[in-house]
C-alpha cells in the first residue's frame, strides 16, 4: 500500500468545485482535499458526496476555513474547526487540517502625500487565545471523541520591513511537537530558510499529512519547480512507511488556470513527480 496523492481544491480555487474534481479525476489523482470556504459547495455534505461519487474520487481531507467570512458558520477559528470536524464526520472523512492561532495581524496603511506609499504594521490578535488553549489542552481528547484526526499545519514567515516575522503562536518545531498530529507544509518551511529534511526529522513522529509544493521566493510553486529538493523528502516518507495523504497544494497561477488543457498538463506533471519519488 502506498501513500494517497491528492489534489487540494485550493490549488484551483478560481474554478468551481465540480470542475476541480473533474480535472483531478482526469489527471489521475487518488483523492481530493477540499478547502472549506465561503462557498456553500465546499461545505454541504450531500453535494460533496454526489461530487465524489460522480467522479469516483474520494474526499480524503478537509481544510478548515482560515478566513472568518463563512456565512452560516462561527466567526471564530475554534468554532470553524469544530464545524469542519462535524462536516468530516458527515462525509466519513478521517482528516481535518487546521492552521495555528494568529499572534499578530498585518494591517496595511496608506500614506497620502505627493508620493503616496503603503506600509504594513503588526497588531496583536488576543481573540485567538481560547483557540490556542483548546489546541494545547483539549485537542487530543476532542480527536478521540470525534474519531477524526486534526492535523495542525506549520505556517510561513511573513515579511515586515525586510524582516521575517512569525505571525502565529507555537510555530517552531519544539512547540509543534506538542500537538498530536501535524500537517507538514513544505513551502512554509522554505519561507524560514530551514532545511526541509532536518525539519521533518524533528517532527516526523507527528506528521499525519503533507502539503506538497515548492518555493522560489514565492510560495506554492509546482513540486518539480523551485529551490526545495522535494524528491528526497518523498523518498524518505516512503522509506519511513508513511501511508498518509500527500496533497499537492499550489495556486491557480502556477497551474495556468487560464487554459484548461495547460492546467491539466500541470496537474499530471505534479502527480507524476510525486509518484516517481514515493516509489509507485
Amino acid at each position: 500500500m502506498h501513500s494517497v496523492i491528492a489534489l487540494s481544491t485550493g490549488s484551483l480555487h478560481s474554478y468551481g468545485l465540480a470542475r476541480v474534481f473533474d480535472l483531478a479525476a482526469r489527471a489521475g489523482y487518488d483523492g481530493v482535499e477540499v478547502l472549506v470556504d465561503h462557498r456553500w459547495d465546499t461545505r454541504q455534505p450531500a453535494y460533496l458526496c454526489r461530487l465524489a461519487d460522480h467522479h469516483g474520487l474520494p474526499i480524503v481531507a478537509l481544510h478548515s476555513p482560515f478566513l472568518p467570512n463563512v456565512r452560516g458558520w462561527p466567526g471564530d477559528q475554534l468554532g470553524r474547526l469544530k464545524q469542519t470536524v462535524a462536516l468530516a464526520q458527515a462525509l466519513d472523512v478521517s482528516l481535518v487540517v487546521t492552521h495555528l492561532p494568529l499572534r499578530w495581524c498585518a494591517v496595511t496603511g496608506h500614506w497620502h502625500a505627493p508620493q503616496p506609499r503603503s506600509f504594513k504594521s503588526m497588531v496583536p490578535v488576543p481573540r485567538h487565545e481560547p483557540y490556542r488553549r483548546f489546541l494545547h489542552e483539549d485537542l487530543a481528547a476532542f480527536e478521540a471523541r470525534a474519531g477524526v484526526t486534526v492535523a495542525v499545519e506549520n505556517m510561513p514567515a511573513s515579511r515586515c520591513l525586510g524582516l521575517r516575522i512569525d505571525r502565529h503562536w507555537d510555530n517552531r518545531p519544539v512547540a509543534l511537537s506538542n500537538f498530536p498530529h501535524l500537517t507538514l507544509d513544505t513551502t512554509h518551511v522554505a519561507t524560514w530558510g530551514l532545511d526541509l529534511l532536518a525539519y521533518y526529522e524533528q517532527l516526523h513522529g507527528r506528521v499525519a499529512h503533507v502539503h506538497l509544493s515548492n518555493y522560489d521566493g514565492r510560495e506554492h510553486r509546482l513540486p518539480p519547480d523551485g529551490r526545495l529538493s522535494l524528491a528526497p523528502l518523498l523518498r524518505r516518507l516512503a522509506h519511513d512507511g508513511y501511508r498518509g495523504v500527500i496533497t499537492v497544494e499550489t495556486c491557480p497561477q502556477v497551474m495556468h488556470a487560464e487554459d484548461e488543457e495547460t492546467c491539466l498538463g500541470m496537474l499530471r506533471r505534479a502527480l507524476a513527480f510525486c509518484r516517481e519519488h514515493v516509489g509507485e
